[in-house]
């Protein structure tokens, strides 16, 4: 067996006030390898004193850090850049041991986010006001751009990494503190993050990081009068219990949540690419992925062979432990989602569906859950209506424009989407009518450092990246001045 090999698992603690907390009677969790079982280190929750030392260190380090240039964020942020890269190993090592990702995709996640470290010290450079002309001599009228405060995060498992890096540089290029409650199930690159930017300059309190029980952590954090502005990437309910709670205390929030994304192959595109491409997308990350492509909408004239190529490259892959490195998609990261996707495949053949691929979990050590494709789902299933979050994919038919935009805009969800065609006006047409926060067409062109992620209907608001990434950390101040 051909593994990868690197550095030791960090030792897990939280960070708070610029400290490094290991256990030392602090109730701790077992955090296990999904492969295997076996169990990586143990984790310390915080206890109400931490979150309270925490929240404080944050409030503190907010009065100098809102002051501070942008040239000294940007500083820190490049250098930030610059350590993820050269801990890369240790830290995509530590994701595949956390939550099962091939060891390459835990390596393109700490590169990706390194990426955003060094987007981010530059745009946080043009964080401009503006002067607005007056109708009256003699007076003076500015727009000021300034910090919010003292912000609360919540990232999710799926890209431990990734996730938490984007709310990290937004807030702190901002001029922003922060606690961040990272995800218990995959802490180990988070604990690196805070080590990063430790050695990068940041001062004591401007980034804090907690762990606990997920529903006590950010009841107590959302509710803290210290903290101003809320961001969290997860599931709809979660999202809207605690989009809920911070409106109930006019706390402003950037979600980012789940979603269903429909994948529309039109009778011009080129086929077999799109298969092909699809498929590994869907498979990426055993389909734990929030923008995966997971309803697949195909016309009527290319069903056949684009179903033909699909499941040519879903029976091909390697399944695995991800430190193997012929590995192509790893195991599930909790041992829950195994049923859960049993279940789907179980409402799928009730009504009609066929397994052509997979649809049965792998036998053997690790939680493992074989890449399977679906045909002849009904649009009202439980595939086709409920985002599986795991490596199913459902391929229907569909026979014109309007039938499919109809369908695929049919549900609550709308963070990505897909598209292939040759037609220039078709993908106008669909770029126009889709409802989603992003739209892909011909090519997978998300999430990169310089473009906005974000959904709309029940997959949040808010944008993270791009040049709208700062909107959710800044106030508008207008001032008014007669000389």
């Amino acid at each position: 067996m051909d593994t990868v090999s690197a550095p030791a698992y960090p030792k897990l603690t939280l960070c708070i006030d610029g400290r490094f907390l290991a256990g030392d009677g602090r109730p701790e969790q077992d955090v296990t390898n999904p492969a295997t079982g076996e169990v990586n280190g143990r984790l310390p929750h915080a206890t109400r004193e931490d979150l309270d030392h925490a929240l404080a260190a944050a409030e503190r380090a907010f009065q100098s850090w809102k002051k501070s240039s942008p040239v000294e964020r940007s500083k820190v942020l490049r250098r930030a850049a610059e350590l993820f890269r050269e801990r890369a190993p240790e830290m995509a090592r530590g994701i595949t041991l956390d939550m099962g990702k091939p060891y390459a995709e835990a390596m393109a996640e700490v590169m990706g986010g390194a990426e955003h470290c060094e987007w981010h010290a530059e745009e946080c450079r043009r964080i401009y006001g503006r002067v607005i002309p007056p109708r009256v001599d003699g007076v003076r009228q500015l727009v000021l751009r300034e910090p919010i405060g003292v912000c609360a995060a919540f990232t999710p498992w799926n890209f431990p990494f990734n996730q938490a890096i984007r709310k990290v540089v937004a807030a702190i290029g901002a001029g922003c503190t922060l606690v961040l409650k990272g995800p218990e199930d995959a802490p180990s690159a988070v604990v690196i993050l805070a080590q990063v930017f430790a050695d990068a300059g940041l001062p004591a309190g401007c980034l804090n990081i907690v762990w606990g029980v997920p529903a006590e952590v950010s009841d107590y954090l959302i509710r803290s009068p210290i903290v101003r502005k809320i961001s969290f990437t997860g599931s709809v309910p979660v999202g809207k219990q605690l989009a809920a709670l911070a409106g109930s205390l006019m706390k402003r929030c950037t979600m980012e949540l789940g979603g269903h994304s429909p994948a529309i192959v039109f009778e011009d595109a080129d086929v077999d690419r799109a298969a092909e491409l699809l498929a590994n997308m869907k498979y990426r990350n055993a389909g734990q992925v929030c923008v995966s492509p997971s309803r697949m909408f195909v016309h009527e004239q290319a069903y056949d062979r684009f179903v033909e190529t699909f499941a040519a490259v879903a029976s091909s892959l390697k399944v695995g432990n991800g430190l193997d490195k012929d590995t192509r998609m790893g195991p599930l990261a909790h041992q829950r989602r195994l049923p859960t996707m049993e279940s789907f495949v179980e409402d799928a053949d009730r009504r009609g569906g066929k397994v052509l691929v997979g649809g049965s979990r792998i036998e053997g050590a690790g939680q493992f859950f074989a890449p399977t494709v679906i045909t002849d789902v009904p649009d009202d299933s439980r595939l086709m209506t409920q985002e599986p979050f795991g490596p199913i994919a459902p391929i229907v038919r569909f026979r014109d424009f309007d039938e499919v935009v109809q369908r695929a805009n049919s549900l609550p969800y709308g963070l990505a989407s897909y598209a292939f065609t040759r037609s220039s006006r078709n993908a106008t047409a669909i770029s126009n009518a889709i409802e989603a926060g992003m739209v892909n067409i011909n090519h997978f062109g998300i999430a990169l450092s310089e473009t906005p992620f974000g959904g709309v209907k029940d997959s949040g608001y808010g944008s993270e990246g791009g040049a709208e990434t700062f909107d959710g950390y800044l106030v508008t101040k207008f001032v008014t001045q007669l000389n």
